[in-house]
């Protein structure tokens, strides 16, 4: 399947209509007063905007010099008066978060002055350094991980989801503070998500465990455990329905072996002892920074495995992706980890403009959220996040109402969501199946869950941490 372009990409548009009023306006201001671009439009691009647009990035076009920007200067300030960029999605209304990719409303005013005065270059006394960029990456790794081959992607057809093991060979607990994972060729990656793969010796003894368990199921424990067993405490969050993946898809049961497709020549499999998930690359996002006394652990013996969703767009290539991490000086005080809030049970109607679906789940242990990442394929056109309280209150605490799937963004909270043990999160997903979705594959057809871009997910990837009982919690308890 061709990978779809979106709106967010529309700067590559041959003619973009700038509003002659507008132009009009601002054309009457004296023309020494007219902003430049290397005083006062290089600043505004170098902060928000070259991280992306420049050579190698996922941007159609590079807005490093003025000779790169001046062909898209009224596409430019088109696209930021209507608000398509910088992309990003949330209301304002709801939620403060990190990294919030808005110009202010005097940076608009000085784009669209700057294009009303014919887009000056200006003195080139004037002109900041542009950001330096080492090598590429937009952080600066103490440790590249790579995979182990060049995958052949064909240039047509359905690729099922690969699972690339990637040794890191860390002889010690390692905590990362920041990492950037960089595709080979990202048009033909959808996305990766990043698990670890336990050791051997850790599988094997994980597997006794669970054999052990399965015999007390069946036949009780051995007395002496049995007269000393702790009652089974509650697990940490339950959810309300639907999280069933169906099978034949990733997560979900083996189909039986006469309905199970050829995965073709080029298969890696899951690899037993794929363990924790702690996030990945999709369109719009590939860099986490973790803030001061929080991080990730990869554990001593462990290695990485790279989930990779590949679409073919009708050219044969090779992908070898990579990923650079970035050591935490000491060991954070609090470490993250990753859950999803899933509802696999969507089936959207033929022709069906607004189809809704929502699940929630409940947390019985205080939990701090990090971070919320929305995830639809392309009917997907918005969100909704509220959280209500064990004393009744409901808070909104994100709204995405214009999902756009070229960019898929992680919103971390400024301020970590803390969630009180009995809160409860709701999330409803939109998505649009006809013929006005100019996105959609196929409008006459009914979509259920599925991995690849032409079927849909329900998926919210949550980050977050359980913080240890407060002195109060424990002696309520007691």
């Amino acid at each position: 399947m061709k990978r779809v372009v979106v709106g967010t990409f529309a700067l590559l548009a041959a003619a973009v209509v700038w509003s002659g009023a507008n132009v009009a306006a601002e054309q009457a201001a004296p023309a020494a007063a007219a902003p430049t671009f290397n005083k006062d439009i290089a600043p505004i691009l170098y902060a928000n905007c070259t991280s992306c647009h420049r050579p190698g990035e996922i941007a159609p076009m590079s807005l490093i010099t003025y000779k790169d920007a001046r062909p898209w200067a009224k596409a430019i300030a088109s696209k930021v008066a209507d608000g398509t960029m910088p992309p990003w999605h949330a209301d304002p209304r709801y939620g403060k978060f990190v990294g919030e990719r808005r110009l202010s409303d005097d940076q608009k005013s000085t784009l669209a002055k700057w294009v009303a005065a014919g887009a000056p270059e200006g003195n080139a006394a004037d002109l900041p350094a542009p950001p330096a960029y080492n090598d590429g990456w937009n952080i600066t790794p103490d440790v590249v991980l790579s995979m182990q081959e060049d995958y052949p992607i064909p240039a047509a057809g359905e690729v099922p989801y690969q699972y690339m093991v990637v040794p890191a060979n860390f002889t010690e607990d390692r905590f990362i503070s920041d990492w950037e994972i960089r595709p080979g060729d990202r048009r033909a990656v959808h996305h990766i998500l990043l698990y670890l793969l336990a050791p051997k010796e850790v599988v094997e003894a994980q597997m006794k465990r669970q054999q052990q368990a399965m015999l007390n199921r069946m036949f009780g424990p051995p007395p002496a455990a049995a007269a000393n067993a702790a009652p089974r405490p509650a697990p940490p969050f339950e959810f309300a329905c639907c999280v069933q993946i169906p099978d034949g898809q990733s997560g979900g049961r083996p189909l039986p072996k006469d309905q199970q497709k050829d995965p073709g020549p080029n298969y890696r499999a899951r690899p037993v002892g794929m363990a924790q998930g702690m996030g990945g690359f999709s369109p719009g996002g590939s860099i986490r920074h973790f803030p001061e006394g929080m991080g990730m652990r990869i554990p001593a013996g462990y290695s990485l495995v790279f989930q990779m969703h590949y679409t073919t767009y009708g050219k044969a290539t090779t992908d070898r992706s990579k990923i650079g991490l970035k050591f935490a000086k000491t060991q954070p005080k609090t470490i993250l980890n990753t859950m999803a809030l899933i509802n696999a049970s969507l089936s959207i109607p033929p022709g069906e403009a607004n189809y809704t679906i929502d699940n929630a789940m409940t947390f019985n242990r205080e939990t701090v959220i990090y971070s919320l990442v929305p995830h639809t394929h392309v009917r997907g056109t918005g969100w909704h996040y509220e959280v209500t309280y064990p004393d009744g209150r409901k808070d909104v605490v994100l709204s995405v109402p214009k999902y756009d799937f070229n960019w898929q963004h992680e919103y971390i909270f400024t301020q970590p969501l803390r969630l009180p043990a009995g809160s409860k999160l709701y999330a409803k997903a939109w998505y649009d199946n006809s013929t006005r979705n100019k996105s959609n594959p196929d409008p006459t057809k009914t979509v259920t869950w599925g991995d690849q871009t032409w079927e849909e997910m329900m998926y919210t990837s949550i980050t977050f941490y359980n913080p240890p009982p407060s002195t109060t919690s424990a002696q309520q308890q007691r």
